[in-house]
């Protein structure tokens, strides 16, 4: 292992040294993010100073709930400020009101808070701060994760170095800090009763383990389905969280994971004769082309109008006809991805072409659904498409002559 790390390690010593100093300091900003944010939610709330009294209106549009629902938090607002009332299910059917007497206090260190009632014990009061601060430092432990995985992402490019081009490299660490940077504009609210923190950590798996993945595959390396296991399971656990995208789950759950283990061996039994970390691939021919789109649709048409039909409680989406819409954006995808995968385990060309349509479908899943921190996958998958549908043409061109009997 070691003499493998010293075959494959960046060999420039300059840039291997600015690579470590890089490391360091990510690894630094990491551990201090979230020293700092511990800091400020554990803080002491001290003594509260009653200020006043004011009317708040009730925000309906953050509430989705069903009987499955035990507890309901209903938020009531004035401007930038908030006060989060949770009622029993049985309670909130009930509740006809609109706004609610809210009771200002504010902490020694200049922060209000806001409570339904005036007589306010010191444990709520320091419930509410950790409950408010928590919230307010999200963007600090956002970085602190981002930039842990940014730290590994140049870590896997120092350490592997030969085995990546200087635009590979380039385009890689490029999508990981465009990343990093959205994670901390838009920090992701909780949703089913799961912090932001850890949905964004997810989100930030996702990219990296993706693009990684991707980069792989443009290389023609059987290595990328050991990748794209880690991939298929961040998903899995992303639709379970979130409560959405069942198309996508099922078809990752009862396809692609097995489909990867599958095409690695396949991939392996195929490699090129001069360059054995190649893998040979091929192209399509047009009456099968056919046959897939018209297998893409029928999916779409069927699993779509199945899945609208559940009755599935989420607070992920808070309007039924964005709902039933992503819903059908996530069969065609999850269609397309099927497609896909088959190209993929075929080593077939045109799975370049369905990656281009996966990534325009999830890009406007995103988009709808405020996911803007994944949108630097989607352009990561854009990029990277092209290189490699140039990469496995010219491979095609230059070995027309191999495997030409089958596609196994």
């Amino acid at each position: 292992m070691i003499q493998f790390f010293k075959k494959n390690i960046e060999s420039n010593k300059k840039l291997r040294t600015f690579e470590i100093i890089v490391l360091c300091l990510l690894v630094f900003t990491s551990i201090g993010s979230v020293f700092y944010g511990l800091m400020q939610i554990h803080k002491d709330v001290g003594d509260l100073r009653y200020v006043q009294s004011v009317t708040m209106n009730r925000d309906e549009d953050e509430e989705d709930y069903d009987s499955d629902n035990k507890v309901c938090d209903v938020v009531y607002r004035k401007g930038d400020q908030k006060l989060v009332v949770s009622y029993d299910y049985e309670d909130y059917v009930k509740l006809n009101k609109n706004s609610i007497k809210a009771y200002e206090f504010k902490t020694e260190n200049g922060q209000n808070l806001y409570f339904d009632h005036k007589d306010v014990s010191h444990q709520e009061a320091s419930h509410t701060y950790k409950e408010m601060m928590a919230e307010e430092t999200l963007s600090v432990f956002n970085l602190a994760s981002a930039t842990f995985i940014l730290m590994l992402s140049v870590a896997i490019m120092m350490l592997f170095s030969k085995q990546f081009t200087t635009y590979e490299k380039s385009w890689f660490i490029s999508i990981m800090v465009l990343a990093t940077i959205l994670s901390v504009l838009f920090p992701e609210d909780s949703a089913n009763g799961v912090n932001g923190i850890i949905i964004m950590i997810l989100y930030l798996l996702d990219t990296f383990l993706n693009i990684l993945c991707e980069l792989l595959i443009s290389k023609q390396s059987r290595y990328n389905f050991l990748i794209s296991v880690l991939v298929e399971i961040v998903e899995i656990v992303s639709c379970v969280v979130l409560m959405y995208r069942f198309a996508t789950m099922a078809t990752t759950l009862f396809f692609w994971l097995p489909i990867d283990i599958i095409s690695y061996i396949n991939w392996s039994k195929h490699l090129d004769d001069e360059e054995d970390e190649l893998t040979m691939v091929r192209k399509l021919k047009g009456y099968q082309e056919v046959l897939v789109i018209i297998g893409i649709i029928v999916w779409t048409v069927v699993v779509g109008y199945f899945i609208s039909g559940l009755d599935i409680a989420t607070d992920f989406y808070n309007n039924k006809t964005l709902e039933t819409a992503i819903i059908y954006i996530d069969a065609c995808a999850s269609a397309v991805g099927i497609a896909n995968g088959l190209f993929i385990f075929f080593r077939l060309r045109e799975q370049w072409i369905a990656w281009y349509i996966c990534a325009f479908l999830e890009a406007v899943i995103n988009i709808m659904s405020g996911q803007y921190v994944l949108l630097p996958l989607k352009l990561g998958y854009f990029t990277n498409t092209t290189y490699g549908y140039i990469k496995w043409s010219r491979y095609i061109k230059e070995h027309q002559n191999k495997e030409k009997a089958s596609l196994f």
